[in-house]
């Protein structure tokens, strides 16, 4: 097959406008975002053909994490290497944490005023019905056989009335689902085209240096601030970065129940608001978690002014 970069590839410019405007126009959750994608770089400008954007997506899929970032990063990165992806994953990424703090902030200040505390009260019931489309939404995509049912019903079973703790869910979910693979195995698809060994090499010592920064960063918390809330927040973000396997959705029941429960951040209530100023700013829904880290911040900021 013919490599489309090399009769249509953009100038790095040009490609970071596209990423720029789809980072500020990226509302509607994953569904909504990963189609704005396909719309930019596929439909109307030919950067990637179908087949690469595909194999691209089921990669982003399958990898924890924010699927609609992790395909923008991968498509900057098959296009512009390295620098490619660092740029389109944060220009995805920016103009809605720029927003989110914002509104965070907004939040804590101007929250209780009666106003803004009854549109705030009318976002958390628009929450409700957006969390059930959500489930029911997902549900469909994801339960194609007796075994993904038998597996969705343990897991919530064993959530809602056991103490298991939820990693512990998620991993033996991943294996159950792995030796029902080797007993059944399911022909694989190829990639469209190779990937030469110089990027392949590029992009393992890329993430070498990103796993050393995000490991580095964490024990300097854990360090210099130790029993605070900021390292507690550290331990939650590494945790909820390891175990977001199918989306954001999927993980938010375990942020919450550790947020609200188990560390007393914030209320429910709270929680879903954030959720709803997370639905209604562009850029991929776990950015919410910006919101708890703020608000919890807010509430107990230990020596440091709020």
């Amino acid at each position: 097959m013919a490599d489309i970069r090399s009769a249509g590839k953009p100038g790095l410019h040009e490609a970071a406008r596209v990423w720029a405007g789809v980072g500020c126009t990226g509302f509607g959750g994953p569904a909504g975002q990963i189609s704005l994608i396909h719309r930019a770089v596929v439909a109307e400008r030919g950067w990637i053909d179908e087949e690469r954007f595909a194999h691209a997506l089921g990669l982003a899929m399958l990898l924890p994490g924010p699927e609609a970032q992790q395909l923008a990063t991968y498509l900057g990165w098959w296009l512009h290497g390295i620098r490619g992806g660092l740029l389109a994953g944060t220009l995805f990424l920016l103009p809605g944490a720029v927003i989110m703090a914002a509104v965070s902030a907004l939040y804590v200040t101007v929250g209780q005023v009666p106003a803004v505390a009854g549109l705030l009260n009318g976002l958390q019931a628009a929450v409700v019905a957006l969390v059930v489309q959500a489930l029911v939404r997902l549900g469909r995509r994801t339960f194609s056989g007796a075994l993904p049912v038998t597996l969705a019903i343990a897991a919530f079973g064993a959530m809602s009335f056991t103490p298991i703790p939820f990693p512990v869910i998620i991993v033996v979910s991943a294996v159950i689902g792995w030796l029902v693979a080797r007993a059944r195995p399911v022909p694989v698809a190829a990639p469209p085209d190779p990937v030469a060994p110089g990027r392949t090499r590029a992009a393992l010592r890329a993430a070498v240096i990103a796993a050393a920064l995000w490991l580095v960063s964490v024990l300097a918390i854990l360090g210099f601030l130790p029993g605070t809330v900021y390292a507690e927040q550290a331990v939650l973000w590494s945790q909820a970065a390891l175990l977001t396997f199918g989306g954001a959705y999927a993980i938010l029941g375990f942020v919450a129940e550790q947020a609200v429960d188990t560390y007393g951040w914030l209320s429910a209530g709270e929680m879903a608001t954030g959720l709803g100023l997370a639905e209604t700013t562009p850029g991929p829904l776990i950015l919410v978690l910006e919101y708890v880290g703020f608000v919890g911040a807010y509430g107990a900021p230990g020596s440091l002014p709020p």
